[in-house]
């Protein structure tokens, strides 16, 4: 039988009970998930997935793509842009 380890981390509850729901509607427990994203990590060599930070807002994607497509509208001054974005807010 392999030799095993005991691995403990602390994480705030809400990210554990969020995670282990998800887990669970794979048929997942929290152990499995670990080992499998252990596993996943050796099999891949580097982090088995994109690490990214929470999505931006729907409002912020849509700049950003304006700004990529250089579709979005362009400002003379900053007070220019101000103003226009208390007209959108208001």
């Amino acid at each position: 039988m392999a030799e095993t380890t005991v691995v403990q981390s602390k994480v705030k509850i809400e990210v554990r009970n969020q995670a282990e729901e998800i887990f669970s509607r794979a048929g997942l427990s929290m152990g499995d998930a670990i080992r499998l994203f252990l596993q996943q990590t050796i099999n891949a060599g580097d982090i088995p997935f994109t690490i990214t930070a929470r999505r931006p807002s729907a409002r912020l994607r849509k700049a950003m793509k304006e700004s990529q497509s250089e579709t979005g509208p362009i400002y003379n001054t900053p007070e220019a842009m101000y103003a226009e974005w208390g007209k959108a807010n208001a």
